[in-house]
């Protein structure tokens, strides 16, 4: 018994150090009975932002920590490639909602005509990432941003999970 229970115990250390180092990738997409036990035993979710949303046509800034993308900064280290929009704009945008909706690590928690929001949650530690798409219609642009709550790092998820969806978007 008291192995069983020194085993639980590295292994929970083991994992919890891999994912802080960025080994567990935040948009694996299935979750093992074993990593929703961990999950259940540690969350790291943080608070959800009070500052999300559009203001005037934009998305909120990046923090000055490297683990945020945003297609409308203008420094380079958070700067990322807003989607374009080849035919009907609200077709698009209804597009990226689809994917999203078949992403398993996201949750969407608001839809509108011009405004996407999506919480990523990584499936061991339960670290949270808000995803936002903003519709800019007149330039048939999808804006976006990505941001960790928590952390200083992301080792670039941010980043690739934008360009992962921007592939899936541009199929």
């Amino acid at each position: 018994m008291l192995k069983r229970q020194s085993f639980a115990l590295l292994l929970t250390g083991v994992i919890f150090g891999i994912s802080l180092f960025g080994f567990v990738p935040t948009a694996s997409a299935s979750i093992s009975s074993g990593s929703a036990v961990i999950a259940s035993l540690f969350s790291f979710s943080g608070t959800r932002p009070t500052n999300l949303g559009v203001e005037q046509g934009k998305l909120a800034p990046c923090p000055n920590t490297p683990n945020c993308v945003s297609s409308q900064s203008i420094d380079p280290q958070h700067q990322i490639e807003p989607f374009t929009v080849q035919n009907d704009p609200k077709l698009a945008f209804e597009q990226i909602k689809t994917i999203l909706e078949n992403t398993e690590n996201a949750a969407i928690i608001t839809a509108e005509p011009d405004y996407i929001y999506a919480e990523f949650t990584s499936p061991i530690m339960g670290f949270v990432d808000d995803v936002e798409f903003y519709l800019d219609e007149p330039e048939n642009l999808i804006q976006v941003r990505s941001a960790s709550r928590l952390g200083e790092s992301d080792l670039g998820v941010n980043r690739k999970r934008i360009e992962a969806i921007r592939a899936e978007f541009d199929l």
